[in-house]
This record gives C-alpha cells, structure tokens and sequence, in this order.
C-alpha cells in the first residue's frame, strides 16, 4: 500500500494529497522563499507533478520570478507551492502546510550562501 500524504491552507480551501515518499525534503534559504513567506527559511518537499492532486481549490499560481512560480491560497494568502523551470515535472510542497508536518523532515538546505547569519540548523548542505 503506497502512504498518501495530506495537507492544506490555513482556511481550508486548498487542500492537497501527495502519494508516496518525497522525491526529497529540504530547506531553502533564498531571498525569494523568505520574502514569499515571511519566515527566515523555508522547507519543502517535492513530489513528482502526477503524484500531487487537489481534491478542492487549486493554488493560485503567481510567477514571482522569470521560470519561477509560486502557489497560495486565494482565500487566505496561505503559501503552498513552488513550482520552477529547472525541476519541469515536479511541485514542491511547503512543509508546514502538510496535516503532519514531521511525515517531511528536511534531509538538506539549498542556497546555504544566502543563509541569514543568526540561523543554525544541524543538518548538511546540499547545494547543487
């Protein structure tokens, strides 16, 4: 039996399923992430495309950057996904908008230079 993971918006509009294991999990310490959600990191966890649906409300999709877009709730401006050029096939999830946040523990960080300075996590870097 193949694990189905579950999530939502802060109003419950949006809700999300995910089938399987991420493809992998992380933190993201990029300027963009931190102003599109507030938070001084952000983690993820992405999933082949075909392996997430939305039962309810799509994500609204705004193209914050060239090849980059991000999904947020219409009702409530929850921060949902991140969806970008350089990975064509997969949705990556935020991990704080799954029902079980500790299914999806990071394994890694990206764009550890743009790390803010007060910040420590104990996991490796994995930039690439």
């Amino acid at each position: 039996m193949t694990a189905m993971l579950t999530g939502r918006c802060l109003c419950g509009a949006v809700r999300f399923e995910a089938i399987g294991p991420p493809k992998w999990t992380g933190y993201c310490h990029c300027e963009s992430c931190r102003r599109h959600t507030g938070a001084p990191v952000s983690a993820y966890a992405g999933f082949e495309r075909e392996a997430v649906s939305w039962p309810s409300d799509q994500p609204v999709r705004h193209a914050s950057s060239a090849g980059v877009f991000r999904g947020f709730c219409a009702r409530c401006g929850s921060t949902l996904t991140y969806e970008g050029e350089r990975w064509p096939t997969e949705v990556h999830l935020h991990a704080g908008a799954f029902d079980d946040p500790a299914a999806v523990p990071p394994q890694g960080e990206v764009h550890t230079e743009e790390r803010i300075a007060w910040l420590h996590l104990a996991l490796p870097a994995r930039d690439g």
